[in-house]
């Protein structure tokens, strides 16, 4: 587990950490930390021949406790590299695949306009492609990411259930184009992460961009994997807030902080195994992060509120991930468990 995990605590060590202070009071992420992220090898980590999941989480945890910002916005690239190392359209494959583990292009996600019910994004079958039309309502990235891969409801299945219903998934550039409308959203935290929302009227897709057509079921299974990634933002937080409450000299509080961020941690690889247990994870992931920011906060006492501290900063990046990336199941795990 040693090597990525190494390499990605030495880049939020040296790089990430010393600026995330300043990226969250510009909004803005040096171009640097893209280029540190790619020079150590961490943007192929999701495809076939990259690292066990353990190394994987890992990595994420610990860059994520240096800098939410730029984590937020690198992690969801590697949705784009699992879905193009598993895609059986030969020619997309190796047009971008070698190119996304290497980091040399960088990609984004966009599935939010495909999962509620009803959905916020359809896709209609049109000659030679597909036409797009609705809204994706948390688009990260804009304006930072290459390639962009838009999920949408199959408008030909819109009465069909959960088995038959279709969702279209296409890569895309990450670029203004007729027919989309783009609104710039400011974030609580991560705001550098340039997330947008996309109004769509009429977008065309060309066939050859599709990277999978498959039904909604198997579309939410593939976001099982996700919920687990998702869930090392606030893992991140909080080590880092338990870290700083023992640099405040409460060595008693960051130990049992550390405490149950294990436990956290057990309940979210718990939950890849039995998958109806993973929103209650994500909810122990987040409610640890929160306690952990109230608790830094406690202990800093007066210079969380004035001046610059990082307390200031994770305690808004701790509220971030309870509804970063989040679901309906984990919304009613996470009230459950802060009531």
């Amino acid at each position: 587990m040693a090597d990525a995990v190494d390499r990605a605590r030495e880049v939020a060590r040296d790089v990430l950490l010393p600026a995330a202070d300043e990226v969250d009071a510009t909004a803005t992420i040096p171009e640097g930390h893209f280029r540190a992220l790619a020079d150590a090898g961490l943007y192929g980590l999701a495809a076939d021949d990259g690292v066990p999941l353990e190394e994987f989480v890992g990595a994420v945890e610990a860059l994520a406790g240096a800098c939410l910002t730029t984590t937020f916005t690198w992690m969801q690239h590697h949705g784009v590299v699992r879905a193009l190392a598993a895609t059986d359209r030969v020619e997309l494959r190796d047009r971008h695949l070698a190119a996304a583990v290497r980091g040399d292009t960088r990609c984004g996600v966009a599935f939010a306009g495909a999962i509620p019910q009803p959905p916020k994004l359809w896709a209609t079958a049109v000659d030679g492609g597909w036409r797009l039309d609705g809204v994706a309502p948390l688009v990260t990235g804009w304006g930072i990411v290459d390639l962009l891969q838009i999920s949408a409801r199959d408008a030909a299945t819109a009465d069909a259930g959960d088995d038959e219903a279709r969702v279209v998934a296409a890569l895309v550039p990450a670029l203004p184009a007729p027919g989309v409308t783009v609104h710039p959203l400011e974030l609580a935290a991560a705001n550098g992460s340039r997330t947008v929302r996309l109004d769509v009227d009429g977008w065309f897709v060309p066939e050859d961009a599709v990277v999978s057509l498959r039904s909604r079921a198997d579309f939410l299974a593939g976001q099982h994997f996700s919920a687990r990634v998702n869930g090392c933002l606030a893992l991140g937080v909080a080590g880092r807030c338990a870290e700083l409450v023992g640099e405040a000299g409460e060595p008693s509080v960051a130990a049992a902080l550390g405490a149950e961020l294990d436990d956290a941690r057990d309940a979210l690889d718990t939950g890849l195994g039995e998958p109806p247990r993973m929103p209650a994870g994500r909810a122990a992931a987040s409610a640890t992060a929160v306690r952990a920011a109230a608790a830094l906060t406690v202990a800093v006492g007066s210079r969380a509120i004035v001046g610059r501290h990082p307390a200031r900063r994770l305690a808004r990046e701790a509220a971030f991930t309870l509804v970063a990336a989040g679901r309906p199941e984990i919304r009613d795990e996470l009230l459950h468990e802060l009531s």
